[in-house]
């Protein structure tokens, strides 16, 4: 992942349970290590996917192994990146196996989103913008089986969830105010969905 400043390239690596972080030389095209080259996570959470607020103050992490999101204050100038919160991404009387996929901050920047594959579901939390904190608003099942994958649209008005067992691709409403997502009633039929990408039409 790319910092919003075009500086720094942040990489999880869920088998070191760290956040490898680079400094970016365009003109070369290379990747150097920066001063604090990684940032630990906790042993054994398994970081997998790693996305920016909007605003360019803060960051999120997901972690697969033991399903929580870390929040983070990001400093542009250095690359830093200093923890400030964990949340789970599952109800507190969810007893089954889970591990977490996916991560997105809406357009808005007031709401982030985290798949649960094993609970098969969207966790929606409302972001204070003012501080980076965020606060779990409620579940919403994916209509399908193992939500690999997900993507917002430009507006954040719909979501696009990849159920890759169950082998389909549904499509979302956005609530404006609880941000939490409503089935549309559209959904197809693709075999193991893993990525999806919105791209503008020209």
């Amino acid at each position: 992942m790319i910092d919003p400043a075009n500086r720094h390239a942040y990489v999880p690596g869920l088998g070191l349970d760290k956040i490898m972080i680079y400094e970016l030389d365009l003109e070369k095209g290379k990747l150097k290590q920066c001063d604090q080259p990684w940032v630990n996570t906790k042993p054994g959470s398994g970081p997998r996917h790693f996305t920016f607020h909007p605003s360019g103050r803060f960051a999120y992490l997901i972690n697969e192994l033991d399903s929580t999101v870390v929040a983070y204050a990001y400093n542009e100038r250095n690359g830093s990146l200093v923890k400030i919160q964990v949340e789970s991404t599952l109800p507190s009387d969810f007893k089954g196996e889970n591990y977490a996929a996916d991560i997105h901050v809406s357009p808005s920047g007031k709401f982030l989103y985290a798949s649960n594959r094993g609970h098969d579901s969207l966790a929606v939390f409302r972001v204070d913008e003012e501080n980076g904190f965020i606060e779990a608003v409620g579940h919403a099942y994916t209509q399908g089986r193992w939500p690999r994958n997900f993507a917002i649209d430009p507006y954040g008005t719909f979501i696009l969830v990849a159920n890759q067992y169950s082998d389909n691709i549904v499509v979302f409403r956005v609530d404006d105010e609880t941000g939490m997502p409503e089935p549309a009633g559209h959904s197809i039929k693709v075999p193991s969905p893993a990525c999806i990408r919105i791209a503008p039409l020209e």
